[in-house]
């Protein structure tokens, strides 16, 4: 099969079934002061990946092809903005994808959220509410701390432990597959 459309059907399914949660990632690494908002970075992802589809071998991982892709994306837009004490990027949640990306080059993009999804259910119900509601929901700490009345340091806190949580539990799905699997 012609590698250009396989990659850029996959890649257009991946942008049209994640573009609202792409939009909420990019904007929990980076605050409104960046000269660029999240749909400029998105969309400039987009274009550079779609255009050059047919250079890269079959993407089998789509979703940690395009994240890692955002993520490094973010990273630039950070080196070029003078003002970088304006972006906030979470250096745990960025090892996290970065480790997962890493371990997933085996699994389908499909397979790695089912895992994302196992691993975030099984945390215990303060860790899980923080996972979602900062990373996946966009919500800021602050919002959460006046909605809940939990300091933001603790809900800080909570998510840095959470992350390590779900980092443990992840690598140890992937293993139990791998094992499973051989």
């Amino acid at each position: 099969m012609n590698l250009e459309s396989e990659n850029s059907k996959k890649l257009k399914d991946f942008f049209g079934r994640e573009y609202e949660s792409l939009r909420v990632y990019v904007n929990t690494k980076i605050s409104d002061t960046v000269n660029r908002d999240a749909e400029d970075i998105i969309q400039d992802v987009a274009l550079k990946l779609f255009s050059g589809a047919d250079r890269y071998a079959p993407i089998n991982n789509v979703a940690g092809f395009v994240y890692r892709s955002i993520k490094n994306k973010i990273i630039d837009v950070m080196r070029t903005n003078k003002k970088v004490d304006s972006v906030t990027v979470d250096k745990d949640l960025l090892e996290l994808i970065d480790v997962v990306q890493q371990s997933t080059n085996n699994y389908t993009s499909d397979e790695m959220i089912l895992i994302l999804k196992e691993c975030v259910d099984k945390l215990k119900p303060a860790y899980r509410d923080i996972i979602i509601a900062v990373d996946f929901e966009g919500y800021s700490y602050k919002e959460i701390s006046e909605e809940t009345g939990i300091s933001l340091g603790t809900l800080m806190s909570r998510r840095h432990r959470a992350i390590g949580i779900l980092y443990k539990k992840i690598e140890q799905e992937i293993n139990k597959h791998k094992i499973s699997i051989s």
